[in-house]
C-alpha cells in the first residue's frame, strides 16, 4: 500500500508492508513494485525488495525511489529513507543536508540496498507490529524546491537612479554650457573608465570643490549620459515624440559622440541601434559621417 503528501516543501511517501510473514520468503532480486503517483511534475514509484536487489545484499530489506518515465536531462532529488517511527529522520532539516541524487533515463533509480537485515532481526526491531511494517520515503526534488522562493527582480538601477534625482551625497558638480549638474564621483567611476582616470587619476579633479567644466557637449546630451551611467537604460530625447526625424538623429549623433567620449561601450550600442532605424535619404550622410568619426561598423554596414 502507497500513501503519499507533502511535509514543509517535501514529498513523503509510505510503503505499508502487510503481512511480512508471507513476503520474507520472496526470492533475491524479486521487487514489489508500489503504484505510479506524481509529484514536482514527475511520475515516481517505490520498489520494494523484501531479500536484497543484489546477490550481495540477500537477507536484507531494500527500498529504492524510481523514476517512472523518460526525462532529457536528470532531475536532481534528495532522498531519505526511514521506518515510520524513526521520526528523527524526518525532519526538513535531514532532508535538506541529503546529497542531491541524479534521477535520469539511463539511472532512473536511487535507494537503500540494506536498509535493514531482514528475517528474524527486522522481527525483533520493533519495527514490526502485527506483521506489518512501513517504510517513509522523503524526498525533495531541487527544481521543484526551488519555486517556492521567489526572488524579486533587481531594483538596483531604481535605487541609483533615485540617488542622481535627490543628489543625496553628492560629492562632484559639472558644468555644461549654461547647467550644472551634480554627480557621485564614485558612480561615475565604476562606469566610465575616462571618469575613472579624471576624477581618481594623477589629476583628481574630482576633489576639487570647483565644478568640472566640460565643453564641446550640450547639457541635454550629459543629461542623458547621466542618466544611462545611473540607469543602464536607452536615454530619450525629450520630447522625442513631437520632434522630427531630423531633430532626433542630430540628438542622437551627439550622444553618440558623448558615449565614445567616455568610452561607455553600451551607450554606443544603444546609439547605433536607434540611428540605424532612423536611416532614410535625408539622414544617410550624417549617420554615415558620425558612424565613420565613432568607428561604428553596425550603422556603417546598414
Amino acid at each position: 500500500m502507497i500513501y503519499s503528501g507533502t511535509a514543509s516543501g517535501s514529498w513523503y511517501h509510505l510503503l505499508v508492508v502487510q503481512g511480512y510473514s508471507r513476503v520474507k520468503y520472496t526470492p533475491n532480486k524479486v521487487c514489489i513494485k508500489g503504484c505510479s503517483f506524481r509529484a514536482g511534475g514527475y511520475r515516481w514509484a517505490l520498489k520494494f525488495y523484501p531479500n536484497g536487489n543484489h546477490s550481495e545484499d540477500a537477507g536484507f530489506v531494500s527500498i529504492y525511489l524510481f523514476l517512472d518515465q523518460d526525462v532529457a536531462q536528470p532531475v536532481k532529488v534528495r532522498v531519505q529513507f526511514s521506518f515510520i517511527d524513526e521520526v528523527a529522520k524526518q525532519e526538513p532539516a535531514q532532508i535538506h543536508a541529503r546529497k542531491k541524487v541524479d534521477f535520469s533515463s539511463d539511472d532512473p533509480s536511487w535507494g537503500r540496498a540494506r536498509l535493514m537485515k531482514g528475517g528474524e532481526d527486522l522481527e525483533e526491531s520493533g519495527h514490526l507490529k502485527d506483521d506489518c511494517f512501513t517504510i517513509r520515503c522523503d524526498f525533495l526534488i531541487a527544481e521543484a524546491a526551488s519555486t517556492f522562493i521567489g526572488v524579486p527582480p533587481s531594483n538596483i538601477c531604481k535605487h541609483l537612479k533615485h540617488l542622481f534625482t535627490t543628489k543625496v551625497g553628492a560629492d562632484v558638480t559639472f558644468e555644461v554650457g549654461n547647467e550644472t549638474f551634480s554627480a557621485h564621483r564614485c558612480v561615475l567611476a565604476a562606469r566610465s573608465t575616462v571618469f575613472m582616470a579624471e576624477l581618481f587619476g594623477p589629476m583628481k579633479e574630482g576633489t576639487t570643490t570647483e565644478a568640472i567644466r566640460v565643453d564641446d557637449m550640450e547639457p541635454d546630451v550629459f543629461e542623458a549620459l547621466l542618466v544611462f551611467i545611473y540607469t543602464d537604460s536607452t536615454p530619450k530625447m525629450e520630447g522625442e515624440e513631437e520632434d522630427d526625424e531630423a531633430e532626433v538623429v542630430t540628438w542622437l549623433r551627439h550622444l553618440l559622440a558623448a558615449a565614445d567620449r567616455y568610452h561607455l561601450q553600451r551607450l554606443i550600442s544603444m546609439c547605433e541601434k536607434r540611428l540605424s532605424e532612423h536611416i532614410d535619404v535625408s539622414s544617410v550622410t550624417d549617420i554615415l559621417a558620425a558612424a565613420t568619426q565613432h568607428h561604428c561598423c553596425r550603422p556603417k554596414e546598414a
